[in-house]
């Protein structure tokens, strides 16, 4: 039949995997470092993946295809992902129904620079003295070396994953906490969200996909002790349930609004 299905312009696409966490049908997979479609049968044509993409790479077009089969999709994500994926993917068929027409892209020019991926090596730190304090440059070393770190704009797959733990981090905690970089932050991959002000919905899909990585040993969720930041280590428990891996060690660390470790 001929109907509405997503078109992956493969020059534009840069991988960053946004697309993928953002289509409930999980009809699109990264191949080779390109967003492709998985079965033409699986997209519904709706365009819920378009708004993700910083690059453009993805239109719709209509063309001759493979109706698109709700009872496949729920097999297929039943399989791959579990029961959550398809609450997921019924809640999208229910907003598709009450607002039928796909969202717009994003504006765009070549992609925001700020999610350019970087990585930097470690250096020794360096302590502030008073006649330091307020000047330009920078007196204490970071110890991230990895951009970008927002969950929304980081790939899965990315090098500064591999070989590493990884730490989810609330939005709050580097601020509480001065602590953070040294204790859990050092030489581990980073992520950072907020549970309570961020859109959420991909990223559980995201961590998931980020975790199916084997070189990860650990995931560590660096929350504040308020009760709405308790989301993100939900969050990182389902993501850490769909990525299938039982060897995957979870460990979740509450930092105080004082700034104290309290475990």
């Amino acid at each position: 039949m001929k109907r509405k299905i997503i078109k992956i312009d493969e020059d534009l696409c840069n991988g960053c995997g946004n697309c993928i966490t953002a289509c409930a049908e999980g009809a699109l997979k990264l191949i080779d470092g390109k967003a492709k479609i998985v079965k033409d049968l699986l997209c519904d044509g709706f365009g819920d993946c378009m708004g993700d993409c910083p690059t453009g790479a993805l239109t719709i077009e209509e063309r001759e295809c493979d109706a698109f089969d709700a009872q496949a999709v729920e097999a297929h994500l039943l399989e791959s992902s579990g029961q959550a994926a398809v609450d997921r993917m019924r809640a999208a068929a229910e907003r598709h129904a009450a607002k039928p027409e796909p969202p717009p892209p994003l504006a765009h020019g070549g992609g925001c620079p700020g999610t350019r991926m970087r990585m930097a090596q470690p250096e020794a730190t360096a302590e502030p003295t008073v006649a330091s304090v307020g000047l330009p440059g920078q007196v204490i070393k970071s110890d991230l070396q990895q951009w970008p770190v927002q969950l929304h704009l980081v790939s899965p797959g990315a090098p500064f994953f591999v070989n590493k733990e990884l730490v989810v981090v609330s939005t709050c905690a580097p601020i509480a906490s001065a602590d953070t970089h040294w204790r859990y932050i050092r030489g581990r991959g980073v992520v950072v969200a907020c549970p309570k002000l961020d859109r959420t919905e991909p990223y559980v899909g995201k961590l998931a996909a980020i975790l199916q990585d084997k070189t990860i040993p650990k995931v560590i969720v660096l929350r504040m002790e308020v009760p709405c930041c308790g989301g993100l280590t939900q969050i990182v428990e389902q993501a850490v349930a769909e990525s299938g891996r039982p060897d995957l060690i979870f460990e979740e660390v509450t930092i105080g609004v004082d700034g104290t470790i309290k475990g």
